[in-house]
């Protein structure tokens, strides 16, 4: 069993900048794929960025050139630093765990990310 805790969502102005974290407790296997997604009011969850344990990253268009995923396989951390956020980018932030070998998938419960205009 995976255990994520997302951190690091706030109220940012347009043009800021905010980190999340993402911390995963239990066994996570080198295998596994992490990723954040976000689900704006009234819209479907989509992938934001994903990274495998070799450092092979995916941007979904919307954020490509402004965030960037990254991952510590010792800690079993997942970052995503969001900068020049724009009122688009707000959403519930969660944090995945792909496990392809299982096809199961684990979420955190999100952290929230609000842009002003």
């Amino acid at each position: 069993q995976v255990q994520l805790v997302e951190s690091g969502g706030g109220l940012v102005q347009a043009g800021g900048s905010l980190r999340l974290s993402c911390a995963a407790s239990g066994r996570i296997l080198s295998v596994d794929v992490m990723a954040w997604y976000r689900q704006a009011p009234g819209k479907q969850r989509e992938m934001v960025a994903r990274i495998t344990s070799a450092g092979n990253m995916y941007y979904s268009d919307s954020v490509k050139g402004r965030f960037t995923i990254s991952r510590d396989n010792a800690k079993n951390w997942v970052y995503l630093q969001m900068n020049s956020l724009k009122p688009e980018d707000t959403a519930r932030y969660y944090c995945n765990v792909n496990r392809v070998i299982s096809a199961q998938n684990y979420w955190g419960q999100g952290t929230q990310v609000t842009v002003s205009s």
